[in-house]
């Protein structure tokens, strides 16, 4: 009797969003420190640097974006400091891009409130390309992106990043709305009030989302 040999099974590719790690955020003694996001720094660095290139889409730097004129008559400024002000030390993000393989892509988006989906136009950039005179370059529209990652095949995305109960709960919320599994590596966000477990529990119950 033949015999047939299986085709080999390949994981789909997973898409990483790493959320907010700016100095404001992540240092001890930044403008809206997160408590304890410090730790996670190193750690963070380590786990972009193991990913695997054949099971990796791609990467997502996202950066909270302000400018002191437009932030001051903001709602956000009603609840909290000015933070992450573009192109000073606390704008800047703690782990660098060099921190993932050279063979994955990675991209960076700026967005100028907590939630990277409320606002209408949003353009994704290579985060490793240098800005050309001052400018940012061609991009790729935010939804455009996500679109067609979908038609390629991925389904799947992890984030890390901060703050738990705020910009990763809101990234994980427009995910799954988009039609993705998400996945949160327990270690590698910290939460303002509310830690990732029981964001899941209170916010996304029956959902396709996995604590790690």
């Amino acid at each position: 009797m033949a015999t047939v040999t299986p085709e080999p099974c390949f994981p789909e590719p997973r898409f990483i969003v790493v959320i907010d790690t700016q100095h404001d955020f992540m240092d001890a003694d930044g403008a809206l420190s997160v408590a304890g996001a410090d730790e996670l720094a190193a750690p963070m660095r380590e786990w972009l640097a193991g990913l695997d290139p054949e099971a990796t889409a791609g990467v997502l730097f996202t950066f909270d974006t302000h400018l002191p004129e437009v932030y001051a008559g903001s709602p956000e400024a009603e609840a909290f400091p000015i933070h992450c002000v573009k192109h000073t030390h606390g704008w800047e993000n703690v782990v660098p891009v060099s921190a993932v393989p050279a063979a994955i892509p990675v991209w960076r988006l700026e967005k100028g409130v907590f939630d990277m989906w409320e606002e209408d136009v949003v353009t994704l950039h290579d985060a490793r390309m240098p800005d050309k005179s001052g400018g940012e370059g061609a991009g790729i529209e935010r939804e455009n992106f996500f679109a067609a990652l979908a038609e390629e095949g991925v389904r799947d995305v992890t984030v890390i990043g901060v703050a738990a109960d705020y910009c990763v709960k809101w990234a994980i919320d427009g995910l799954l709305a988009r039609g993705f599994r998400v996945t949160v590596p327990a270690a590698l966000t910290k939460g303002i009030v509310r830690p990732i477990e029981t964001v899941a529990e209170e916010d996304f119950a029956g959902a396709m989302l996995e604590i790690a």
